[in-house]
């Protein structure tokens, strides 16, 4: 989705998905990512997940295509008195620094196919060694709840394809399920999801 697209949905008063964290994304950081260690959040929109992942002492990388989420991030970091380095740039040309991150979070971030596996291979190449993948998609049945998420189940994940894509890491979670979601006026009532953490 382009730049403009993200700005539209973006360009509402408060946070299109709130200001707290995705649980699972914070269980797993906590449980997963060494103090004060390196974290890359790809698709880090408005910044709940990075603003809160920098509160608990982490260094925060945020990306995303959208200059009106990262100004929403920054205002967030700024009234919660820490800082996230933002990058804009789309996912599809970003490449992290190889062996880089002590995890890499993937919070919503659907891609195409095409862009989707060389997408993933950078996230792999940027972990250093015994770093984490922490992701939570939607899959395809998620089309049935209309509660969020991407028109289509071309844009969607399941824990078959995700174990193709990250094929060379250990896998310590990977599940699908139905969960409620609870993240602002953008995601609400019974999603279905993969959830995934994926070490190196």
């Amino acid at each position: 989705m382009s730049e403009n697209f993200w700005n539209e949905k973006y360009d509402i008063e408060g946070y299109r998905y709130g200001t707290t964290p995705n649980t699972f994304v914070a269980e797993q950081a906590v449980a997963h990512v060494p103090s004060q260690g390196k974290v890359l959040c790809l698709g880090a929109g408005e910044g709940r997940n990075a603003v809160w992942l920098a509160e608990q002492g982490f260094l925060v990388t945020a990306v995303d295509v959208s200059s009106r989420g990262l100004g929403k991030l920054e205002q967030l970091a700024e009234d919660r008195d820490v800082y996230v380095t933002t990058v804009q740039a789309d996912v599809a040309d970003y490449t992290p620094e190889a062996g880089e991150f002590d995890a890499v979070v993937l919070n919503y971030l659907h891609l195409p196919a095409a862009l989707r596996r060389p997408v993933h291979q950078k996230v792999v190449d940027a972990l250093r060694p015994d770093g984490v993948v922490i992701l939570e998609a939607f899959r395809p049945k998620q089309l049935d709840y209309g509660t969020g998420g991407p028109p289509s189940a071309d844009l969607m994940y399941s824990a078959q394809l995700l174990r193709e894509d990250f094929g060379e890491l250990t896998f310590e979670y990977l599940e699908e399920l139905e969960i409620e979601l609870d993240a602002g006026h953008g995601h609400r009532g019974t999603g279905a999801v993969v959830r995934m953490v994926a070490v190196r």
